[in-house]
Protein backbone atom coordinates (compact mmCIF):
# COMPACT_ATOMS: atom_id res chain seq x y z
CA UNK A 1 0.00 0.00 0.00
CA UNK A 2 3.06 2.32 -0.03
CA UNK A 3 2.92 2.76 -3.81
CA UNK A 4 0.93 5.79 -5.02
CA UNK A 5 -2.59 5.14 -6.29
CA UNK A 6 -4.07 7.14 -9.19
CA UNK A 7 -7.71 7.31 -10.29
CA UNK A 8 -9.32 8.51 -13.51
CA UNK A 9 -13.00 8.88 -14.39
CA UNK A 10 -13.75 9.14 -18.10
CA UNK A 11 -17.27 10.55 -18.48
CA UNK A 12 -18.34 10.07 -22.09
CA UNK A 13 -21.56 10.17 -24.08
CA UNK A 14 -21.72 6.37 -24.39
CA UNK A 15 -19.93 5.13 -21.26
CA UNK A 16 -18.47 6.08 -17.90
CA UNK A 17 -15.16 4.35 -17.17
CA UNK A 18 -13.48 4.56 -13.77
CA UNK A 19 -9.95 3.17 -13.49
CA UNK A 20 -7.78 2.70 -10.40
CA UNK A 21 -4.07 2.01 -10.83
CA UNK A 22 -1.00 1.62 -8.64
CA UNK A 23 2.21 3.33 -9.77
CA UNK A 24 5.12 0.91 -9.74
CA UNK A 25 8.05 3.15 -10.52
CA UNK A 26 10.06 2.28 -13.61
CA UNK A 27 7.78 -0.66 -14.41
CA UNK A 28 4.85 1.70 -15.06
CA UNK A 29 1.41 1.20 -13.57
CA UNK A 30 -0.82 -1.73 -12.71
CA UNK A 31 -4.57 -1.50 -13.23
CA UNK A 32 -6.23 -2.50 -9.95
CA UNK A 33 -9.86 -1.56 -10.52
CA UNK A 34 -12.14 -1.14 -13.52
CA UNK A 35 -15.70 0.18 -13.51
CA UNK A 36 -17.45 0.48 -16.89
CA UNK A 37 -21.07 1.60 -17.01
CA UNK A 38 -23.33 2.79 -19.86
CA UNK A 39 -23.53 6.56 -19.75
CA UNK A 40 -26.79 8.32 -18.99
CA UNK A 41 -27.65 11.98 -18.71
CA UNK A 42 -24.64 13.03 -20.84
CA UNK A 43 -24.97 14.34 -24.39
CA UNK A 44 -22.11 15.66 -26.51
CA UNK A 45 -19.92 16.03 -23.43
CA UNK A 46 -22.41 18.04 -21.37
CA UNK A 47 -24.79 17.07 -18.58
CA UNK A 48 -28.46 17.06 -19.63
CA UNK A 49 -29.80 15.09 -16.63
CA UNK A 50 -27.95 15.56 -13.34
CA UNK A 51 -29.66 12.68 -11.54
CA UNK A 52 -29.12 10.14 -14.33
CA UNK A 53 -25.50 11.23 -14.86
CA UNK A 54 -24.76 11.07 -11.12
CA UNK A 55 -26.21 7.57 -10.88
CA UNK A 56 -24.19 6.32 -13.87
CA UNK A 57 -20.99 7.75 -12.39
CA UNK A 58 -21.81 6.25 -8.99
CA UNK A 59 -22.32 2.78 -10.48
CA UNK A 60 -19.04 3.02 -12.40
CA UNK A 61 -17.16 4.16 -9.28
CA UNK A 62 -18.73 1.41 -7.17
CA UNK A 63 -17.55 -1.25 -9.63
CA UNK A 64 -14.01 0.17 -9.61
CA UNK A 65 -13.96 0.26 -5.80
CA UNK A 66 -15.22 -3.31 -5.58
CA UNK A 67 -12.60 -4.69 -7.97
CA UNK A 68 -9.73 -2.67 -6.51
CA UNK A 69 -10.59 -2.96 -2.82
CA UNK A 70 -10.06 0.78 -2.40
CA UNK A 71 -12.47 3.59 -1.65
CA UNK A 72 -11.96 6.48 -4.05
CA UNK A 73 -11.93 9.98 -2.57
CA UNK A 74 -10.52 12.03 -5.48
CA UNK A 75 -9.86 11.52 -9.17
CA UNK A 76 -8.93 13.14 -12.45
CA UNK A 77 -11.98 13.59 -14.69
CA UNK A 78 -12.16 13.86 -18.49
CA UNK A 79 -13.72 16.87 -20.18
CA UNK A 80 -15.07 17.38 -23.70
CA UNK A 81 -17.85 19.20 -25.50
CA UNK A 82 -18.32 22.05 -27.96
CA UNK A 83 -18.19 24.51 -25.03
CA UNK A 84 -14.41 23.98 -24.85
CA UNK A 85 -12.38 26.76 -26.47
CA UNK A 86 -8.73 27.77 -26.59
CA UNK A 87 -6.62 30.88 -27.06
CA UNK A 88 -2.89 31.59 -27.31
CA UNK A 89 -1.29 34.01 -24.88
CA UNK A 90 2.14 35.38 -23.98
CA UNK A 91 3.60 36.25 -20.62
CA UNK A 92 6.68 38.41 -20.02
CA UNK A 93 8.80 38.97 -16.89
CA UNK A 94 12.08 40.67 -16.14
CA UNK A 95 14.94 38.60 -14.74
CA UNK A 96 16.18 40.54 -11.73
CA UNK A 97 19.17 38.38 -10.93
CA UNK A 98 20.40 37.89 -14.49
CA UNK A 99 19.95 34.10 -14.31
CA UNK A 100 16.58 32.44 -14.91
CA UNK A 101 15.17 30.66 -11.86
CA UNK A 102 12.15 28.35 -11.53
CA UNK A 103 10.21 31.18 -9.92
CA UNK A 104 10.69 33.30 -13.06
CA UNK A 105 8.99 30.60 -15.15
CA UNK A 106 5.99 30.52 -12.85
CA UNK A 107 5.76 34.32 -12.90
CA UNK A 108 5.84 34.36 -16.71
CA UNK A 109 3.12 31.72 -16.90
CA UNK A 110 1.02 33.64 -14.38
CA UNK A 111 1.32 36.70 -16.62
CA UNK A 112 0.15 34.65 -19.62
CA UNK A 113 -2.73 33.25 -17.57
CA UNK A 114 -3.98 36.79 -16.91
CA UNK A 115 -5.56 36.94 -20.38
CA UNK A 116 -9.10 38.34 -20.34
CA UNK A 117 -11.77 35.64 -20.57
CA UNK A 118 -15.56 35.95 -20.21
CA UNK A 119 -16.83 35.74 -16.64
CA UNK A 120 -18.80 32.57 -17.43
CA UNK A 121 -15.74 30.57 -18.52
CA UNK A 122 -13.19 28.63 -16.49
CA UNK A 123 -9.52 28.00 -17.32
CA UNK A 124 -8.86 24.26 -17.53
CA UNK A 125 -5.26 24.14 -18.80
CA UNK A 126 -2.39 26.56 -19.30
CA UNK A 127 0.05 24.78 -21.61
CA UNK A 128 3.47 26.29 -22.22
CA UNK A 129 4.75 25.96 -25.79
CA UNK A 130 8.20 27.50 -25.58
CA UNK A 131 10.29 30.33 -24.18
CA UNK A 132 11.96 33.43 -25.61
CA UNK A 133 14.93 34.79 -23.70
CA UNK A 134 16.21 38.22 -24.79
CA UNK A 135 14.94 37.60 -28.31
CA UNK A 136 16.31 34.07 -28.59
CA UNK A 137 13.41 31.79 -29.57
CA UNK A 138 12.91 28.04 -29.33
CA UNK A 139 14.18 27.62 -25.76
CA UNK A 140 12.67 24.58 -24.05
CA UNK A 141 14.09 24.89 -20.52
CA UNK A 142 15.49 28.34 -19.71
CA UNK A 143 16.34 27.63 -16.05
CA UNK A 144 19.99 28.49 -15.39
CA UNK A 145 20.39 30.57 -18.56
CA UNK A 146 21.61 34.17 -18.46
CA UNK A 147 19.25 36.91 -19.62
CA UNK A 148 17.10 39.88 -18.70
CA UNK A 149 13.70 39.34 -20.36
CA UNK A 150 11.86 36.01 -20.32
CA UNK A 151 8.80 35.48 -22.49
CA UNK A 152 6.63 32.35 -22.53
CA UNK A 153 4.16 31.28 -25.22
CA UNK A 154 1.12 29.46 -23.82
CA UNK A 155 -1.99 27.71 -25.08
CA UNK A 156 -4.90 28.34 -22.72
CA UNK A 157 -7.90 26.01 -22.76
CA UNK A 158 -11.17 27.23 -21.26
CA UNK A 159 -14.61 25.70 -20.77
CA UNK A 160 -18.08 26.90 -19.86
CA UNK A 161 -18.10 27.34 -16.09
CA UNK A 162 -21.66 26.08 -15.71
CA UNK A 163 -20.97 22.91 -17.69
CA UNK A 164 -17.82 22.19 -15.69
CA UNK A 165 -19.64 22.77 -12.42
CA UNK A 166 -22.46 20.41 -13.45
CA UNK A 167 -19.97 17.63 -14.11
CA UNK A 168 -18.19 18.39 -10.83
CA UNK A 169 -21.48 18.14 -8.94
CA UNK A 170 -22.27 14.78 -10.56
CA UNK A 171 -18.87 13.42 -9.47
CA UNK A 172 -19.14 14.90 -5.97
CA UNK A 173 -22.49 13.14 -5.56
CA UNK A 174 -20.36 9.99 -5.16
CA UNK A 175 -18.27 11.73 -2.44
CA UNK A 176 -15.36 12.15 -4.83
CA UNK A 177 -13.43 15.38 -5.26
CA UNK A 178 -12.28 16.35 -8.76
CA UNK A 179 -8.54 16.91 -8.42
CA UNK A 180 -8.35 18.18 -12.00
CA UNK A 181 -10.26 18.17 -15.29
CA UNK A 182 -8.29 16.96 -18.30
CA UNK A 183 -9.31 17.63 -21.90
CA UNK A 184 -10.00 14.35 -23.73
CA UNK A 185 -7.43 14.62 -26.56
CA UNK A 186 -4.67 15.59 -24.14
CA UNK A 187 -5.37 12.51 -22.04
CA UNK A 188 -5.56 10.26 -25.11
CA UNK A 189 -2.28 11.68 -26.44
CA UNK A 190 -0.46 10.42 -23.35
CA UNK A 191 -1.00 6.81 -24.44
CA UNK A 192 -1.22 6.93 -28.24
CA UNK A 193 1.57 9.33 -29.29
CA UNK A 194 5.28 8.64 -29.21
CA UNK A 195 8.00 11.26 -28.75
CA UNK A 196 8.98 11.30 -32.43
CA UNK A 197 5.44 12.11 -33.52
CA UNK A 198 5.13 14.88 -30.93
CA UNK A 199 8.38 16.47 -32.10
CA UNK A 200 7.73 16.16 -35.85
CA UNK A 201 4.16 17.47 -35.77
CA UNK A 202 1.04 15.34 -35.43
CA UNK A 203 -2.71 15.56 -34.90
CA UNK A 204 -4.33 13.27 -32.33
CA UNK A 205 -8.03 12.76 -33.01
CA UNK A 206 -10.28 10.98 -30.51
CA UNK A 207 -13.63 10.11 -32.09
CA UNK A 208 -16.07 9.16 -29.36
CA UNK A 209 -19.80 8.71 -29.24
CA UNK A 210 -20.84 12.34 -28.90
CA UNK A 211 -17.73 14.38 -29.72
CA UNK A 212 -14.62 14.37 -31.88
CA UNK A 213 -11.65 15.83 -30.00
CA UNK A 214 -8.49 17.08 -31.70
CA UNK A 215 -5.11 18.31 -30.50
CA UNK A 216 -2.12 19.39 -32.58
CA UNK A 217 1.37 18.65 -31.23
CA UNK A 218 4.45 20.35 -32.69
CA UNK A 219 7.98 20.33 -31.25
CA UNK A 220 6.74 18.21 -28.37
CA UNK A 221 4.09 20.67 -27.19
CA UNK A 222 0.37 21.28 -27.70
CA UNK A 223 -0.19 24.08 -30.20
CA UNK A 224 -3.91 23.84 -30.89
CA UNK A 225 -7.01 22.07 -29.54
CA UNK A 226 -10.61 21.77 -30.65
CA UNK A 227 -13.72 19.77 -29.74
CA UNK A 228 -16.29 19.03 -32.45
CA UNK A 229 -19.82 18.11 -31.35
CA UNK A 230 -20.06 15.21 -33.80
CA UNK A 231 -19.27 11.56 -33.08
CA UNK A 232 -20.22 7.95 -33.58
CA UNK A 233 -23.75 8.47 -32.27
CA UNK A 234 -24.44 10.69 -35.26
CA UNK A 235 -23.52 7.81 -37.55
CA UNK A 236 -25.91 5.58 -35.61
CA UNK A 237 -28.65 8.18 -35.92
CA UNK A 238 -28.10 8.44 -39.69
CA UNK A 239 -28.38 4.66 -40.01
CA UNK A 240 -31.52 4.65 -37.87
CA UNK A 241 -33.19 7.25 -40.10
CA UNK A 242 -31.88 5.89 -43.39
CA UNK A 243 -32.89 2.28 -42.74
CA UNK A 244 -35.93 3.12 -40.56
CA UNK A 245 -34.77 1.01 -37.62
CA UNK A 246 -34.47 1.67 -33.89
CA UNK A 247 -31.29 3.34 -32.58
CA UNK A 248 -30.39 0.11 -30.75
CA UNK A 249 -30.70 -1.89 -33.98
CA UNK A 250 -28.78 0.79 -35.89
CA UNK A 251 -25.90 0.56 -33.40
CA UNK A 252 -25.74 -3.22 -33.81
CA UNK A 253 -25.81 -2.89 -37.60
CA UNK A 254 -23.01 -0.32 -37.50
CA UNK A 255 -20.79 -2.55 -35.40
CA UNK A 256 -21.52 -5.76 -37.30
CA UNK A 257 -21.77 -4.61 -40.92
CA UNK A 258 -20.45 -1.05 -40.98
CA UNK A 259 -17.76 0.08 -43.40
CA UNK A 260 -16.52 3.62 -44.04
CA UNK A 261 -15.76 3.36 -47.77
CA UNK A 262 -18.60 2.50 -50.11
CA UNK A 263 -16.42 1.54 -53.09
CA UNK A 264 -14.60 -1.11 -51.08
CA UNK A 265 -17.81 -3.05 -50.36
CA UNK A 266 -18.96 -5.67 -52.88
CA UNK A 267 -22.30 -5.05 -54.57
CA UNK A 268 -23.57 -8.54 -53.72
CA UNK A 269 -23.17 -8.17 -49.94
CA UNK A 270 -26.49 -7.99 -48.07
CA UNK A 271 -27.79 -8.39 -44.53
CA UNK A 272 -31.28 -8.65 -43.08
CA UNK A 273 -32.96 -6.46 -40.52
CA UNK A 274 -36.45 -5.61 -39.35
CA UNK A 275 -37.54 -2.08 -40.26
CA UNK A 276 -40.45 -0.06 -38.91
CA UNK A 277 -43.70 -0.80 -40.74
CA UNK A 278 -42.41 -4.06 -42.22
CA UNK A 279 -43.99 -7.39 -41.26
CA UNK A 280 -41.04 -9.43 -42.46
CA UNK A 281 -37.28 -8.85 -42.25
CA UNK A 282 -35.89 -6.94 -45.23
CA UNK A 283 -32.61 -7.25 -47.10
CA UNK A 284 -30.30 -4.24 -47.04
CA UNK A 285 -27.28 -3.73 -49.26
CA UNK A 286 -24.12 -3.38 -47.21
CA UNK A 287 -22.89 -0.90 -49.82
CA UNK A 288 -25.89 1.34 -49.09
CA UNK A 289 -25.02 1.16 -45.40
CA UNK A 290 -21.43 2.12 -46.19
CA UNK A 291 -22.74 5.07 -48.22
CA UNK A 292 -24.55 6.41 -45.12
CA UNK A 293 -21.47 5.98 -42.92
CA UNK A 294 -19.07 7.44 -45.48
CA UNK A 295 -21.18 10.57 -45.95
CA UNK A 296 -21.21 11.37 -42.23
CA UNK A 297 -17.55 10.56 -41.56
CA UNK A 298 -16.37 12.40 -44.66
CA UNK A 299 -18.19 15.48 -43.40
CA UNK A 300 -16.52 15.04 -39.99
CA UNK A 301 -13.04 14.86 -41.50
CA UNK A 302 -13.79 17.87 -43.71
CA UNK A 303 -14.63 19.86 -40.57
CA UNK A 304 -11.38 18.67 -38.96
CA UNK A 305 -9.44 19.68 -42.07
CA UNK A 306 -10.99 23.15 -41.99
CA UNK A 307 -9.96 23.52 -38.35
CA UNK A 308 -6.42 22.35 -39.07
CA UNK A 309 -6.10 24.88 -41.90
CA UNK A 310 -7.66 27.61 -39.76
CA UNK A 311 -5.02 26.96 -37.09
CA UNK A 312 -2.29 27.68 -39.65
CA UNK A 313 -0.33 24.53 -38.79
CA UNK A 314 -1.45 22.35 -41.71
CA UNK A 315 2.01 22.48 -43.27
CA UNK A 316 3.77 21.43 -40.05
CA UNK A 317 2.31 17.93 -39.60
CA UNK A 318 4.56 15.39 -41.36
CA UNK A 319 3.53 12.66 -38.89
CA UNK A 320 -0.09 13.07 -40.00
CA UNK A 321 -2.98 12.06 -37.78
CA UNK A 322 -3.33 9.43 -35.06
CA UNK A 323 -6.92 8.18 -34.76
CA UNK A 324 -8.31 6.75 -31.55
CA UNK A 325 -11.64 6.50 -29.73
CA UNK A 326 -14.43 3.98 -30.15
CA UNK A 327 -15.62 5.14 -33.57
CA UNK A 328 -12.08 4.87 -35.00
CA UNK A 329 -12.60 1.10 -35.06
CA UNK A 330 -14.97 1.37 -38.03
CA UNK A 331 -13.41 -0.66 -40.89
CA UNK A 332 -12.12 1.56 -43.66
CA UNK A 333 -12.12 4.71 -41.54
CA UNK A 334 -8.34 5.12 -41.61
CA UNK A 335 -8.31 5.06 -45.42
CA UNK A 336 -11.18 7.54 -45.60
CA UNK A 337 -9.42 9.91 -43.20
CA UNK A 338 -6.19 9.75 -45.19
CA UNK A 339 -8.09 10.42 -48.41
CA UNK A 340 -9.95 13.46 -47.07
CA UNK A 341 -7.10 14.97 -45.05
CA UNK A 342 -4.31 14.25 -47.52
CA UNK A 343 -1.94 13.05 -44.79
CA UNK A 344 -0.79 9.73 -43.30
CA UNK A 345 -3.20 8.28 -40.72
CA UNK A 346 -2.73 5.46 -38.23
CA UNK A 347 -5.01 3.88 -35.63
CA UNK A 348 -3.85 3.68 -32.03
CA UNK A 349 -4.94 2.16 -28.74
CA UNK A 350 -3.51 1.80 -25.22
CA UNK A 351 -0.65 -0.68 -25.10
CA UNK A 352 1.67 -2.32 -22.59
CA UNK A 353 -0.94 -2.36 -19.85
CA UNK A 354 -0.61 -4.56 -16.77
CA UNK A 355 -3.32 -5.82 -14.42
CA UNK A 356 -7.06 -5.89 -15.11
CA UNK A 357 -6.70 -4.93 -18.77
CA UNK A 358 -8.89 -7.41 -20.65
CA UNK A 359 -11.36 -4.72 -21.74
CA UNK A 360 -8.92 -1.82 -21.97
CA UNK A 361 -6.84 -2.83 -25.01
CA UNK A 362 -9.17 -0.89 -27.30
CA UNK A 363 -9.20 2.62 -28.80
CA UNK A 364 -12.41 3.19 -26.83
CA UNK A 365 -10.37 3.46 -23.62
CA UNK A 366 -7.53 5.72 -24.77
CA UNK A 367 -8.88 8.66 -22.76
CA UNK A 368 -9.56 6.47 -19.71
CA UNK A 369 -6.00 5.10 -19.60
CA UNK A 370 -4.62 8.50 -20.57
CA UNK A 371 -6.10 10.00 -17.41
CA UNK A 372 -4.02 7.55 -15.39
CA UNK A 373 -0.87 8.52 -17.29
CA UNK A 374 -1.66 12.19 -16.66
CA UNK A 375 -2.19 11.44 -12.97
CA UNK A 376 1.12 9.58 -12.93
CA UNK A 377 2.94 12.66 -14.23
CA UNK A 378 1.16 14.82 -11.68
CA UNK A 379 2.11 12.41 -8.90
CA UNK A 380 5.76 12.58 -9.92
CA UNK A 381 5.86 16.35 -9.92
CA UNK A 382 2.87 17.88 -8.17
CA UNK A 383 0.33 16.16 -5.90
CA UNK A 384 -1.02 12.62 -5.75
CA UNK A 385 -4.58 11.40 -6.10
CA UNK A 386 -5.74 10.23 -2.69
CA UNK A 387 -7.48 6.98 -1.88
CA UNK A 388 -8.10 5.07 1.28
CA UNK A 389 -8.70 1.44 2.10
CA UNK A 390 -12.43 0.86 2.75
CA UNK A 391 -13.82 -0.73 5.88
CA UNK A 392 -10.40 -1.50 7.32
CA UNK A 393 -10.23 0.94 10.18
CA UNK A 394 -7.19 3.06 9.39
CA UNK A 395 -7.25 5.52 6.51
CA UNK A 396 -4.66 5.14 3.76
CA UNK A 397 -3.52 8.58 2.64
CA UNK A 398 -0.71 9.28 0.21
CA UNK A 399 1.71 11.92 1.48
CA UNK A 400 2.85 14.96 -0.48
CA UNK A 401 6.16 14.22 -2.22
CA UNK A 402 9.20 16.42 -1.68
CA UNK A 403 9.63 19.17 -4.28
CA UNK A 404 11.99 18.01 -7.02
CA UNK A 405 12.87 20.99 -9.21
CA UNK A 406 14.61 18.86 -11.82
CA UNK A 407 11.48 16.80 -12.33
CA UNK A 408 9.34 19.94 -12.41
CA UNK A 409 11.54 21.35 -15.15
CA UNK A 410 10.97 18.20 -17.18
CA UNK A 411 7.24 18.51 -16.56
CA UNK A 412 7.26 22.14 -17.69
CA UNK A 413 8.69 21.10 -21.04
CA UNK A 414 5.56 19.04 -21.58
CA UNK A 415 2.25 20.28 -20.19
CA UNK A 416 1.46 22.48 -17.23
CA UNK A 417 -2.16 21.96 -16.14
CA UNK A 418 -4.08 24.78 -14.56
CA UNK A 419 -4.91 24.23 -10.92
CA UNK A 420 -7.01 26.44 -8.70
Amino acid sequence: MDAPIVVGIDIGTTKVCTLVARLEGETGMRILGVGIEPSQGIRKGTVVDVVAASQAIARSVEKAQRTSGLEITSALVSLAGSHVASVNSRGVVGISGGVVQEEDIYKAIDQARAVAIPHNREIIHVIQRGFNLDGQEGIRTPVGMFGYRLEVETHIITAAEATVENIRQCVQASNIEVSQFVLNPLASAEVVLDKTERDMGVVVCDIGGGTTDMAIYINGDVWHTMVLAVGGNHVTQDISVGLRVSPETAEQIKKQYGYALRNEVAEDEFFTTRAYGEDEPIQVSRRDLAHIIEARMEETFQLLLQEIKRSGYDGLLPAGMVLTGGTSQLPGLRSLASKVLGMPVRLARPENLVGLVDQLNSPSYSTSVGLLKWAELMDENLAPVQTRAPRRGAQHSLSMPAVNWEEIKKWLTRLLPYDD
